[in-house]
């Protein structure tokens, strides 16, 4: 029988965030779809701001939402610049009607409560 040492308290610090950080993104995420079905489309300034996010920490998240099939990204030249807007995917309609809406009304947010 091999039993396994038991954590540093340094170690369980680390777990901690991480399950953290996974939890922070399983709400981003959720935010984000509900944004998108609540707004139909949105610029990814607004989308920051309205899920209270920022494109160096969190266009990852995006990117990966993209490739999963969740949301489309559609890239809009603007003069010698491009705007990128997002909409939610029939992918991520079916998730927020299934799963994310019925949630919300299970447990809805309180005033109080801190958003991602």
């Amino acid at each position: 029988m091999v039993i396994a040492p038991s954590l540093t308290a340094r170690e369980r610090s680390l777990t901690s965030e991480l399950v953290h950080e996974h939890r922070d993104r399983i709400y981003i995420r959720k935010d984000i779809i509900l944004k998108l079905v609540e707004h139909g489309e949105l610029n990814q300034s607004k989308m920051m701001s309205y899920c209270g996010l920022n494109n160096v920490k969190h266009k990852v998240i995006l990117d990966e939402m993209v490739e999963r099939g969740l949301i489309v990204r559609v890239e809009e030249p603007w003069g010698a610049k491009k705007i990128i807007k997002y909409k939610v995917s029939e992918r991520g309609r079916a998730l927020a009607r299934e799963i994310l809406e019925p949630y919300e009304l299970l447990f809805p947010r309180r005033e109080g409560d801190k958003q991602p």
